[in-house]
């Protein structure tokens, strides 16, 4: 248990039975009637995004979130299988959970992997990636930087929209959070 008081970006908090993390929160104290803490919720599982607003001081419920670096080992169907680098367990991530993640996985790439007894709940990976390209269309002469964009298939399958002037065979540095091109690697 800890105090509304204690609340940090990023801490895991059991609300009716569901894990639900704090994105963003604010002490409030109006000039008339006791403070209170608003914040921004995101179900860890669902994704889900709330505000709620807590009494100052009310005592809420932590859950223990484990966050392991583990290596991502292959693909099994649906499901990626990752290797704890400490224990050298592995563990079953569904494809749910991995979710967009999965356009910028390459097999041994370390990711971080959250869970909650036991179970998966979230991946985190680095905020960007080397990825090869291996399809796209032939650019043109006189073909810029500003110039504008085309897609280009990477190594993982997932399309990126490149500057005219990248080649198949090319690596690119690749934005994990929204899949933007960062230049070449």
């Amino acid at each position: 248990m800890a105090s509304t008081n204690d609340l940090k970006n990023g801490l895991v908090l059991n609300l009716d039975g569901e894990l639900w993390a704090v994105v963003e929160f604010q002490h409030v104290k109006p000039g008339k009637g006791g403070a209170f803490v608003r914040t921004t919720l995101k179900n860890v599982l669902s994704g889900k995004v709330v505000d709620k607003t807590f009494n100052a001081g009310t005592k809420v419920e932590t859950a223990t979130v484990d966050k392991r670096t583990m290596q991502y080992l292959y693909a099994d169907g649906e499901d990626y299988v990752f290797m704890d680098l400490e224990t050298f367990d592995q563990i079953t991530v569904l494809g749910g959970t991995v979710g967009e993640a999965a356009n910028y996985l390459l097999p041994e790439a370390e990711a971080t992997v959250a869970t909650h007894e036991g179970v998966p709940l979230y991946i985190e990976l680095p905020t960007s990636v080397v990825l090869e390209v291996t399809y796209t269309e032939p650019g043109l002469q006189g073909d810029r930087s500003t110039g504008g964009n085309k897609p280009a298939t990477v190594e993982t399958g997932a399309t990126v929209q490149v500057p005219l002037f990248i080649t198949t065979g090319e690596k690119i540095k690749v934005d994990t959070r929204d899949g933007r091109y960062l230049g070449r690697a």
